[in-house]
């Protein structure tokens, strides 16, 4: 039985993980909750480690899976809920180079198109031939999907890491408070937090060491959102 509080993050941290692909930061969750302090945040979390609802990921910044969902919210009675936060399987070969294989019955592939920067400056992407197999559950909305490597550690906080593998949905449009793929001043791809200001844009990162980068709306052009993160091991 879980407390309200644990009831509220463990909704939150799942509704989260269905639009962004990714887990919220410790202040996101602080924030959504009311609570003064991480601290608290840090309980829930463990509190909801040791009933079998999420696992935090050895040796990943912030990194959180849901295990199971409770039936108020979803779940199947004794578990069985499938995180959209997947590990793919180890390929034979380092990344980029050919296509991995995913755990899933109901696999597609998508173009691997190349490496995406997430602090490090990286030029426009460079197009491949390669793919890798995503589940089909990752693929919401219309339009093409692709899958940039993520190279750089100014996501951590959202959960993105050095070498991870994230999944875009292809449009030109963006929210505020989506991770988008944005090509700055036609030359420089980045993986950023998209917001708007104005006319200005402001490609926020999710790591305290680097600063919020702005623009004016014709120096940015969103080429995809964020909508799952593959994890190789």
């Amino acid at each position: 039985m879980l407390t309200k509080k644990q009831l509220d993050l463990l909704e939150f941290i799942h509704k989260r993980l269905q639009r962004d692909g990714v887990p919220p930061s410790f202040d996101e969750m602080k924030e959504a909750l009311d609570l003064r302090s991480k601290s608290g945040i840090h309980r829930l979390i463990t509190a909801l480690e040791e009933r079998g609802f999420i696992r935090r990921l050895a040796h990943r910044a912030r990194a959180i899976e849901i295990v199971k969902l409770p039936e108020s919210l979803g779940g199947q009675p004794g578990g069985g809920f499938s995180p959209t936060v997947i590990d793919g399987d180890k390929p034979d070969q380092p990344m980029p180079g050919g296509a991995q294989s995913v755990s899933s019955a109901f696999a597609t592939e998508v173009p691997l198109v190349g490496r995406i920067a997430a602090g490090v400056p990286i030029e426009a992407i460079n197009h491949a031939a390669n793919s890798v197999a995503v589940p089909g559950q990752m693929l919401s909305g219309s339009g093409e999907h692709y899958a940039l490597e993520v190279r750089g550690d100014s996501m951590i906080d959202a959960g993105i890491n050095d070498g991870d593998v994230v999944v875009i949905r292809e449009t030109s449009a963006a929210d505020n408070g989506d991770i988008v793929v944005a090509l700055v001043e036609d030359h420089e791809a980045t993986l950023k937090r998209y917001i708007r200001k104005g006319s200005a844009i402001a490609l926020e990162a999710a790591n305290p060491a680097y600063e919020t980068r702005i623009f004016n709306e014709d120096q940015v052009k969103v080429q995809g959102k964020l909508v799952g993160l593959i994890r190789t091991y």
